[in-house]
């Protein structure tokens, strides 16, 4: 099985990424911790060949989840995936969430990912690109594009699931379950 959790920034696509990894004892790919080097070193802006291989070679396997949102290997993803999760969730949940978990990093100077030093800053919030300005930015777009490619035959194979509130992804694994 080899899933995609994809949805906008905030919407709890790691989070529950982890979950279904534990749950199946399965690889989960986070395409942030590809992306994100130590000092903020972004790949996928300044060597999108490297960022589009690692993420290949992360999902060369039969069975992962891998969570994010970047359009230069989403087409690598999508048509390995078998499943695709769809957090669909309200602008007004996602940016309760973003909002939140921007909070707690920059209070606990939380390392985003391990052995990168990257670490969210209360200077960061007042960035273009801080997350709580991206998911507010960027949440009607990714959804309107997130539906287009889901009617385009190259990825009818896929077995979605859009999940538009958080308490549905109770069922998740009963889904998957009932998928294999």
């Amino acid at each position: 099985m080899r899933i995609v959790v994809t949805g906008t920034s905030g919407a709890g696509k790691t989070t529950l990424g982890r979950r279904i990894a534990a749950d199946l004892g399965i690889t989960h790919i986070e395409l942030d911790a590809i992306n994100w080097q130590p000092d903020w070193h972004d790949i996928s802006r300044l060597d999108p060949q490297l960022f589009a291989r690692r993420v290949a070679e992360a999902t060369a396997g039969q069975d992962w989840i891998a969570d994010g949102n970047y359009g230069q290997v989403r087409d690598i993803l999508w048509r390995r995936a078998t499943h695709l999760i769809w957090l669909d969730y309200s602008r007004p949940v996602i940016m309760a969430r973003v909002i939140r978990r921007s909070f707690v990093r920059a209070a606990l100077r939380t390392e985003l990912w391990a052995g990168t030093g990257n670490r969210e800053t209360w200077r960061s919030w007042l960035r273009p690109n801080h997350p709580i300005r991206w998911a507010w930015d960027t949440w009607a777009r990714r959804r309107t594009d997130i539906a287009a490619r889901l009617d385009l035959p190259e990825y009818a194979h896929l077995q979605v699931l859009r999940l538009r509130r958080p308490n549905h992804a109770r069922t998740v694994m009963d889904w998957i379950k009932h998928q294999a």
